[in-house]
């Protein structure tokens, strides 16, 4: 039950625990080390495929003049490019309707740590996005229950920068490798023309280099501006006199502007940097799949916190009520995530419609593995350990369940990308792990450092009484 009685609402001052800043640089170091492993069994084995691109290049005489030149590293990279394009030109067979047949892509060595860089960029930067929501979500619907709570996601969405910083770097060194269409652009092919996509061609005017770095780069921006507002306010409102509600009114002003803005164009973002690894093929709610696999992981991350904090002595006004809330919404959105994900199954295998179904063909054929493990980690354990009401109340259940779903919404971004990179044959390693581990500690002491920089208690937000006495009844 929620708090039945008086309850003083105090500012509480966070301080990270010495424990926290050694588990989380131990986390840092640690996947360092892994990926570092993981970069160097990528380099051994790379040299002889390298050597294989070279020698097709050559055998094709498509790289004659860098040879003539000597320029090795030029070599490689047009061999590799080349090697790319041909291998994206899956061959259609009749075995069992309309079907793909699927060869490995050479790419340099260095693309696979690209190309980790983009999932763990676009992962945590699309959770921070995901808590700035939340914010803008609970001051639109005029929510009281979760003021207590208010200071975690705008903690989490302070990572926003880093976030994203690490995607473009990634993007903007590898693109050419990791998205087909930016290759192909390069060779600027008319109709008619040997090599020549018409279905690359037609989206030209929307995935171009331009756009794919411009439009981005303006959106998260205007994001990150209405955000800055948001925090801006409630500093005021901290600052301010208690009942006075003015700078509450201004954020709810400000949130609808956000949740608009933020809802319309949030898909972009899913649009450029995932669903345009396999170019060829589109999806009409992808953007929603993956704005669903981040909500979710970030109320997870919140649930978690709170958990945390509360372990600590913290957040004394958060009662077992607000973490069954948040418990709650873990599981629906657990179950959303899985309706989503089985509409769009459903939806591309009932209608083998060949554009459609390659994507869904090799992750199936020769990812099976991981297409079991995205559904058991994403939804089957996530549904049947929250089922029971007891289960959304228990921070050491919550913790478990959260832990498992965090990983695998991880796993289900590596998912999307992967495959579509490197074609068949890819499996989670010490790299991916490492990386991995690096930005989860960074992303965890860098919440838990935005924590200290102001009270955890927002004292005077108009509902802070309501959610100290939140109580469902039931």
């Amino acid at each position: 039950m929620g708090h039945g009685h008086h309850i003083e609402i105090k500012q509480e001052t966070f301080v990270v625990p010495a424990r926290a800043k050694q588990f989380s640089m131990i986390f840092m170091v640690v996947g360092l080390i892994l990926a570092g492993i993981g970069i160097a069994k990528i380099d051994k084995s790379a040299a002889g495929h390298d050597e294989h691109a070279k020698v097709e290049a050559k055998a094709e005489g498509h790289d004659s003049h860098e040879a003539a030149k000597g320029h090795e590293e030029q070599e490689h990279t047009a061999a590799a490019a080349e090697h790319h394009t041909e291998e994206h030109a899956n061959v259609m067979t009749e075995k069992f309707g309309p079907r793909m047949e699927y060869h490995t892509i050479d790419h340099p060595w260095q693309t696979k740590i690209w190309a980790n860089l983009l999932v763990a960029g676009y992962f945590f930067l699309m959770i921070s996005l995901a808590s700035m929501f939340w914010i803008t979500i609970q001051y639109a619907a005029n929510a009281g229950w979760s003021a207590a709570i208010k200071r975690i996601p705008e903690a989490m969405s302070t990572f926003i920068p880093v976030g994203f910083i690490v995607l473009l770097i990634s993007v903007f060194i590898a693109k050419n490798d990791i998205y087909h269409w930016a290759h192909y652009e390069h060779l600027g092919l008319k109709p008619g023309q040997e090599g020549y996509d018409k279905v690359l061609d037609g989206k030209s005017g929307f995935l171009n280099s331009t756009m794919f770095f411009v439009f981005p780069i303006v959106l998260v921006t205007i994001w990150m501006i209405l955000g800055r507002r948001l925090r801006n306010l409630s500093v005021q409102e901290d600052n301010g006199t208690k009942g006075d509600i003015t700078f509450h009114n201004k954020s709810i002003r400000t949130s609808a502007i956000f949740a608009v803005i933020f809802g319309f164009t949030i898909s972009f973002m899913a649009w450029f940097f995932i669903m345009s690894v396999d170019a060829h093929w589109y999806s009409t709610i992808f953007g929603v799949y993956n704005f669903i696999t981040h909500w979710v992981t970030a109320i997870t991350i919140m649930a978690l916190l709170v958990a945390y904090l509360k372990s600590l002595g913290y957040l004394n006004i958060v009662s077992d009520e607000h973490i069954h809330d948040l418990g709650k919404f873990m599981f629906a959105f657990t179950i959303f995530w899985a309706y989503i994900w089985l509409s769009q199954y459903l939806l591309i295998w009932y209608a083998q419609i060949p554009e459609e179904m390659y994507y869904y063909q090799i992750r199936f054929e020769q990812y099976k593995a991981n297409f079991l493990t995205n559904l058991v980690m994403n939804f089957c354990l996530p549904f049947a350990l929250l089922l029971m009401r007891s289960a959304k109340r228990n921070r050491y259940v919550l913790g478990i369940v959260g832990s498992i779903m965090i990983l695998g919404h991880y796993h289900d971004v590596w998912f999307m990308v992967f495959p579509g990179v490197f074609g068949p044959g890819m499996q989670v390693g010490l790299l991916e792990i490492g990386v991995f581990m690096f930005f989860a500690g960074l992303f965890l002491i860098w919440t838990l450092t935005a924590l200290t920089k102001r009270g955890l208690v927002p004292v005077n937000h108009p509902f802070i009484e309501e959610s100290a006495h939140h109580d469902v009844g039931v």
